[in-house]
């Protein structure tokens, strides 16, 4: 059993040159585990945007979603778990691209390993306005009426939004951490053998217990993920024609 995880690749957040690049890398790094996957885990934010109307989706990165498809025409199970940019999907990656979603965390086993998924959002100890303004955003409702914009309109808002407000929070520090590791002992003292996630955008693999806390960093500045094979994990890094162990790239 061979599983892979990454996170926070933010697709659309850069430069059409600059997204083309990253979507280059994230593409050889698909097309290269394709053949030994049992199953892989998108942990959040694949997209630095995605809103689905009922019959529209975003222009752009179709040759990711073409390269996902791959893995559901060769049997391969793939998880998405919504992230804090990507959660307004509906049904295409479901029906379209035979994958399962997630938009609350949520446990399995692979690979004997009883891993406890959470993208990361919400857990800081100081980020008050996040934690009052997700259910807002995630509320059915909300999600309906934000549909009678014009698509063209409403994706243009959407991507500005994300924007200001990454440009508002990258100088401020949540605690994100912190909270991150405080729910990740408390699944791990509940069974769990590993705690995953990513939003944080750091790479790293924390010892608790019995267990262990990782965090899958991002492609933005790392180009980072995680490799379960016969029951070891090991964080690596992608260079655009394998991976290396992360620790050795520190």
């Amino acid at each position: 059993m061979t599983a892979y995880f990454f996170s926070d690749v933010h697709l659309g957040l850069g430069s059409a040159q600059t997204e083309k690049q990253k979507e280059d890398w994230l593409l050889s790094f698909l097309r290269s585990i394709l053949p030994s996957s049992d199953c892989l885990f998108i942990v959040g934010d694949l997209f630095d945007f995605w809103f689905e109307y009922k019959t529209v989706i975003p222009k752009g990165f179709h040759r990711t979603l073409a390269a996902l498809q791959e893995f559901a025409d060769r049997g391969v199970k793939v998880h998405y778990l919504a992230g804090n940019h990507d959660f307004w999907m509906g049904d295409f990656f479901r029906t379209e691209l035979g994958m399962e979603l997630h938009f609350d965390p949520f446990e399995t086993t692979v690979a004997g390993k009883r891993i406890c998924f959470h993208h990361g959002d919400g857990l800081a100890e100081n980020d008050t306005g996040y934690k009052l303004i997700k259910p807002v955003l995630r509320n059915r409702l909300s999600v309906r009426l934000y549909r009678w914009l014009h698509p063209d309109l409403g994706v243009k808002l959407a991507r500005g939004s994300s924007r200001t407000s990454r440009e508002y929070t990258a100088g401020k520090h949540y605690g994100e951490e912190e909270g991150m590791i405080r729910y990740a002992r408390t699944q791990i003292e509940r069974g769990a053998d590993i705690v995953m996630m990513g939003h944080r955008h750091k790479p790293s693999v924390v010892p608790i217990g019995h267990g262990m806390y990782v965090n899958l960093g991002d492609w933005i500045s790392y180009n980072t993920y995680a490799e379960l094979q016969n029951g070891e994990l090991q964080l690596k890094v992608w260079d655009g024609h394998t991976g290396q162990p992360y620790a050795d790239r520190k």
